[in-house]
């Protein structure tokens, strides 16, 4: 919960940098504890029983409701605030429907990436990492969202996607330095993490 926002306290409890939400926790520490446990366990259903949707936006946002609406009243909804992080700006808030349907579109455009061999797999990811990172449609909960959607997206086209195979620091690093416009290490990064399911 480290964004940087127009408005410091956008959706949050007076005084502080707390998000409003549904169990009134008003300890940003709390939390964010409560809120990580509340996303695993709801993550892990979906790895189990994926959430069936067609690879649009829409679907995108339906992932992150399933995920966060035992907490938040937005879940699922678009922020409405632009927001930073860690020194990266992402999309501002009025732009995001219509990068959004650019970039759903062009993926559908190439078939959501199906019969690719790896390396042309991996480059693609790389790209719609980087576009979906920059989107950051959502107030809070944006990584959790695209991992799930990305590991879904990989499942349909063939490939497996171990997110919980890389250091999520090293992660962070590498998309930093692609949000940059160098995205080397963030391609070696998913390569390794990628494998065929014929494998």
């Amino acid at each position: 919960m480290s964004y940087s926002l127009d408005s410091i306290t956008d959706n949050c409890y007076k005084g502080t940098n707390c998000l409003v939400n549904k169990l009134n926790i008003q300890d940003e520490k709390q939390l964010s504890s409560v809120e990580a446990h509340i996303s695993l366990a709801k993550i892990l259903i979906l790895q189990k029983n994926p959430l069936q949707g067609n690879f649009d936006f829409e679907h995108y946002k339906a992932i992150h409701k399933f995920i966060f609406e035992d907490l938040y009243d937005w879940a699922g909804s678009v922020r409405t605030v632009n927001i930073s992080k860690k020194g990266t700006s992402f999309a501002n808030a009025d732009k995001i429907y219509s990068l959004a349907d650019a970039c759903f579109m062009r993926l559908k455009n190439q078939n959501y990436f199906k019969n690719l061999n790896k390396e042309a797999f991996v480059q693609k990811m790389s790209d719609f990492y980087c576009v979906t990172n920059y989107l950051h449609p959502f107030r809070e909960g944006n990584g959790r969202t695209q991992r799930v959607f990305l590991s879904q997206l990989s499942q349909n086209a063939g490939y497996e996607m171990n997110f919980a195979a890389v250091d999520t620091d090293e992660l962070m690093i590498a998309t930093i330095q692609a949000s940059n416009g160098v995205d080397t290490h963030l391609k070696t990064v998913l390569y390794e993490i990628i494998t065929s399911i014929d494998n």
